[in-house]
């Protein structure tokens, strides 16, 4: 019931000033989000790749209102790429990117987003690794999937997302499993309307396994972004029952949840992918995690209790 209310708090700039301001915030926030620079963030990765995880690397801040912000944020994704060179991790380490962050939403954005993007995916490549499209709310889809489809003519391990809360994602899904595709399925952590989208949490999850199941039968390389015990049992059988090996498809799970289970999924033979943020404008990245999950939003309610 709270996670809408939440969403809707990720908008406003009146709850963004006082989530900011307060004391306890930046305590509760590292664990989601372990540093604001490169430099912050190089000996999370060294550690996480020493204990035999992989990871995805996004860089927060997406609400931009300026073609020179975009401009920025193409730069921010080019120097962590010169810094994940330097560690020799290859595709160990790949990019996430929201299209939004490159200028998606402004005038003329889908052509800016693309040019932005493609400099990022060219460095990546050079390096040995790859970038993941992240979705967005459903209107900024259709550019997203077209964008993706363009980038993959010259570099066609560029991953995209699909949102299992859509109901137009079980024909997204069956159009993407096809070899050589990368394809990473949440549940969807965006307010979206009744007409596109369920609402129940029983329809999702069952959405989320249709889809899984198409994805696990297809001929690409599914990517399984869940927390849900159950879910992450389902996967295992859906590619046991595809006769999938442990090479061909993988977990992925946000940095600060459930960090034992990314350890124990890794030491199974499985590669599992932490997905983990960093940057200085980390307010709408923070306020989907706490209304993914109740868990979550506990947390940071006893944080501020505590230490307030």
């Amino acid at each position: 019931m709270l996670g809408p209310v939440i969403l809707a708090a990720s908008r406003s700039d009146r709850m963004r000033r006082l989530i900011s301001a307060a004391p306890v915030t930046k305590q509760v926030v590292d664990r989601f989000i372990p540093g604001e620079t490169v430099t912050d963030i190089v000996p999370i990765i060294e550690d996480l790749t020493a204990k035999g995880l992989e990871l995805t690397m996004d860089v927060v801040g997406e609400d931009i209102t300026t073609p020179e912000q975009a401009t920025a944020a193409r730069d921010a994704y080019l120097a962590l790429i010169d810094h994940i060179k330097d560690l020799d991790l290859g595709p160990r380490v790949e990019m996430s990117v929201k299209l939004s962050m490159f200028g998606q939403a402004l005038p003329g954005g889908h052509e800016l987003a693309l040019a932005n993007v493609r400099p990022v995916v060219e460095a990546a490549a050079a390096i040995g690794t790859t970038v993941t499209l992240d979705a967005e709310d459903h209107t900024t889809l259709d550019s997203m999937f077209a964008i993706h489809e363009e980038l993959r003519k010259d570099f066609p391990q560029t991953g995209c997302v699909i949102q299992a809360y859509l109901f137009r994602t079980e024909a997204d899904a069956r159009r993407l499993a096809e070899a050589g595709s990368r394809v990473r399925l949440v549940k969807g952590a965006y307010k979206e309307p009744a007409e596109v989208a369920y609402q129940n949490k029983h329809e999702i999850d069952k959405a989320y396994v249709r889809i899984l199941k198409t994805l696990m039968e297809g001929e690409g390389y599914p990517m399984i972004g869940s927390h849900d015990p159950r879910l992450i049992s389902i996967a295992q059988e859906l590619a046991r029952t595809a006769g999938r090996k442990l090479d061909e498809y993988e977990f992925q799970m946000l940095y600060g949840i459930r960090g034992d289970e990314h350890l124990r999924l890794a030491a199974e033979g499985h590669r599992m992918r932490v997905y983990t943020a960093y940057g200085t404008d980390w307010y709408g990245y923070f306020m989907r995690r706490l209304a993914e999950k109740p868990a979550n939003l506990r947390f940071f309610v006893r944080s501020m209790l505590s230490r307030g």
